[in-house]
């Protein structure tokens, strides 16, 4: 089986791919990405999702493709290139697309960052003949990013209190690896999540344990959390998706705990402390 990673430069296509090799069995992989680097023995192909006419040859003679969303955040943007690329993959004749989304994906207008997600899932299940979605809880990677940027000030802030199920990168990958090999998961939503949902103070919490350092949590009205951004200088693009990311959390949208990843991986997903112990006892 010729399985494809569209976007396998980017930190999850290059966990997806190193998950794939792992597990053998095979299968062809074939890495596209605007300027393909891969490993010995994967085949790499050009393929950008800016430029539909190099997505035809890049999808060409595939079984099964993982689409990973871009990283481009500017309003309308990302949502165009999943369309583009899904259609692409249709008209290549690929056999079963995989594409990667988010907790919580319901209709949305931009700039919302859930816009983009909506777009690619309704193209896709209107236009692939066989399909599948892995909708990604937060990074917990991305938590502890922001663990480190708010030591100084001692505090995590958000719109409101909310439950997020964190949930670590290798173990995405590892789940969009078992739709990838597996059979049987046509027509299926999965939600990729943490093993258990934080409140903000807990988070907090947690992160003043493992990295030994003090942090609270502070709510903030959405005006002072996006005029804090612009201070920083952060352009607008950027302080609209934290707005959003901020906005789904207080809504609920990744307060969604399943058994997904142990079903699809094969292993149950790494605990928020696990992956924090790791990252933030290694600064």
């Amino acid at each position: 089986m010729k399985i494809g990673i569209s976007g396998a430069s980017g930190q999850l296509g290059q966990a997806v791919v190193k998950e794939l090799v792992a597990r053998g069995g095979g299968h062809e992989l074939v890495a596209i990405s605007r300027t393909p680097r891969p490993a010995t023995g994967i085949e790499g192909r050009p393929g950008d999702y800016d430029r539909p006419e190099s997505l035809a040859a890049a999808y060409g003679g595939l079984d099964r493709l993982l689409l990973i969303p871009s990283s481009d955040l500017r309003s309308g943007v990302r949502g165009g290139q999943m369309a583009v690329a899904i259609k692409a993959a249709v008209t290549a004749g690929v056999g079963h697309i995989v594409l990667m989304s988010a907790a919580g994906t319901r209709a949305q207008a931009e700039p919302a960052i859930g816009a983009s997600y909506w777009t690619a899932e309704q193209t896709l299940i209107m236009t692939a003949p066989v399909w599948t979605i892995l909708r990604m809880n937060y990074y917990a990677e991305a938590l502890a990013q922001e663990a480190q940027m708010s030591a100084a000030s001692g505090m995590l802030t958000g719109l409101s209190e909310n439950r997020v199920a964190f949930v670590s990168r290798d173990d995405i990958a590892a789940a969009a690896a078992g739709i990838l090999t597996g059979d049987g998961h046509a027509g299926a939503i999965y939600n990729a999540t943490g093993p258990a949902a934080l409140a903000g103070a807990e988070r907090a919490a947690l992160i003043a344990e493992v990295g030994g350092f003090p942090l609270g949590f502070v709510t903030l009205p959405e005006a002072a959390l996006a005029d804090g951004m612009a201070q920083m200088g952060l352009p607008e693009h950027v302080i609209n998706a934290v707005i959003g990311i901020q906005r789904d959390f207080s809504n609920g949208a990744f307060d969604i705990v399943t058994g997904d990843i142990a079903k699809l991986a094969g292993r149950p997903p790494r605990t928020l402390r696990e992956v924090l112990t790791e990252l933030l006892s290694a600064t």
